[in-house]
């Protein structure tokens, strides 16, 4: 498998199934972004203002594996 980005708003969250281990930081730490049961099963349009999309960095951030990684929408 191959990393995919998932796009939003303010940051965009890329994803490696190959190197995820389940520990579900992610689902725990912002389950309205990580749902396993929608699909996609990350949405990170959910991080629309500032302080949402600094929280999911400091979720993604919590990733044991390194699966999850933020993108930063580059500087306008």
């Amino acid at each position: 498998m191959t990393r995919k980005t998932y796009r939003g708003p303010l940051v965009d969250v890329s994803f490696d199934g190959e190197v995820c281990r389940h520990a579900a930081e992610c689902v725990r730490g912002m389950p309205e972004v990580f749902d396993t049961s929608a699909r996609p099963w990350i949405n990170p349009e959910v991080a629309s203002t500032p302080d949402l999309a600094d929280r999911l960095r400091e979720v993604v951030g919590r990733c044991p594996s390194g699966a999850l990684a933020m993108v930063e929408h580059p500087e306008s």
